[in-house]
């Protein structure tokens, strides 16, 4: 979908110096072949030179970008390679656009931090999108020119890659070229050419058929794939061109591999307390109204830490639902305890929690009961 070699000319100080950006995986994740003007698009630094910094756009066949040193950034410039670094991604907004001479200025200092949350979501989004249909496309037979389907080749087990390894480095002691160790006829050769460039047609004809009209119906395709996980017929259907059985056998199963969420554990943490007569009964009373507050899709469960701190947790793969119900379960619990006299101290908010977390929390929990034991058998011996 692109060229290899794409000749740059830097425009600095009018004079034309030319290099050659090196052929990467190329892919244009949205219909236009260049962005608009005043568009947010997600860019990789590839050199800095006097007048600014060289990029290519990732969203766009890793098309060549030019930030200019003026729209670095809004304070003086005292240090280029503190501002940006080759190889670094950055949010850039496009200030013109230049077809007929492949040039594009681009601007960092014009970048708000909200705009750097949206481009960065939109950015997850195509590369999500591309990675689906790039696997689809890899499993979908091939065509020759004929448009008959191409024989596909057996993947080497084990000990035909160790084979093939150790026939390359033994070609390149002895100054061979590997394929001269295994010839092959000018079909495999022909029919390995056209599977190859059949590979970047197929992907293409997907984003023609699939992604960029779902994108137009749906203002992205990703959120088209989202909603393909419950209702695959409603989205599928409304193509203008109709997708194979095979095609959209893999299509959706890829999606629901990779898009459908996985739980995450969220936890709060509390601290109750009741000095009436009620007392513990105040407590329990509590917490059994905080876990009221669960539903089918986010279970909520107290659990005691150490007099007076208490868990809720929850496992949910809706994070902003579990954030609510566990706020509705605090509000439940210290209602119910201030009704008796009680008291809560909310000593961490409902947040995602790490398996790290998660495991202080039980070393927590089993030093705490530890020390609960040794008190025990402490007042076993003074009761003797």
């Amino acid at each position: 979908m692109g060229l290899g070699n794409d000749l740059i000319e830097s425009r600095a100080n009018d004079k034309i110096v030319p290099f050659y950006t090196t052929t990467t995986t190329k892919m244009r994740y949205y219909e236009q072949k260049y962005p608009e003007v005043d568009e947010l698009v997600m860019v990789q630094v590839r050199q800095i030179a006097e007048m600014g910094a060289y990029v290519k756009l990732l969203e766009y066949d890793n098309t060549e970008g030019m930030i200019l040193l003026s729209e670095l950034s809004r304070r003086r410039i005292r240090s280029v390679q503190k501002l940006i670094r080759v190889g670094r991604n950055e949010v850039v907004v496009v200030l013109r656009v230049d077809k007929e001479k492949g040039y594009i200025d681009l601007s960092k200092r014009r970048v708000s931090p909200e705009d750097i949350v949206k481009c960065e979501e939109r950015y997850m989004k195509s590369k999500a999108v591309a990675s689906i249909l790039r696997h689809v496309a890899s499993k979908i037979p091939s065509l020759n020119a004929e448009g008959e389907a191409l024989p596909s080749s057996e993947p080497l087990d084990k000990e035909g890659k160790r084979a093939a390894r150790k026939a390359r480095q033994a070609a390149a002691e002895e100054g061979l070229d590997a394929p001269a160790l295994a010839p092959q006829s000018e079909a495999d050769v022909a029919a390995s050419g056209v599977a190859a460039s059949n590979e970047e047609e197929k992907l293409e004809h997907l984003y023609d058929t699939i992604g960029w009209p779902l994108g137009k119906k749906y203002g992205h395709p990703y959120d088209a794939f989202k909603l393909a996980l419950t209702e695959p017929d409603v989205v599928f259907s409304a193509l203008a061109e109709p997708i194979p059985a095979s095609t959209l056998s893999i299509l959706t199963s890829t999606i629901a591999r990779r898009l459908t969420p996985q739980p995450i554990k969220l936890r709060a943490d509390i601290e109750l307390t009741c000095y009436t007569p009620a007392g513990i009964d105040a407590i329990k009373k509590a917490l059994r109204a905080g876990e009221k507050q669960s539903t089918e899709v986010v279970p909520i469960k107290a659990k005691l830490v150490a007099p007076p701190l208490y868990v809720l947790s929850t496992n949910a793969t809706d994070k902003y639902a579990a954030v609510e119900r566990l706020e509705k379960a605090i509000e439940a619990i210290q209602n119910t305890i201030e009704e008796e006299g009680g008291n809560l101290v909310l000593k961490m908010k409902p947040k995602a929690v790490s398996e790290t977390d998660e495991q202080d929390l039980a070393q927590l929990m089993a030093k705490a009961g530890m020390e609960n034991a040794e008190v025990s058998g402490d007042e076993e011996e003074e009761e003797a």
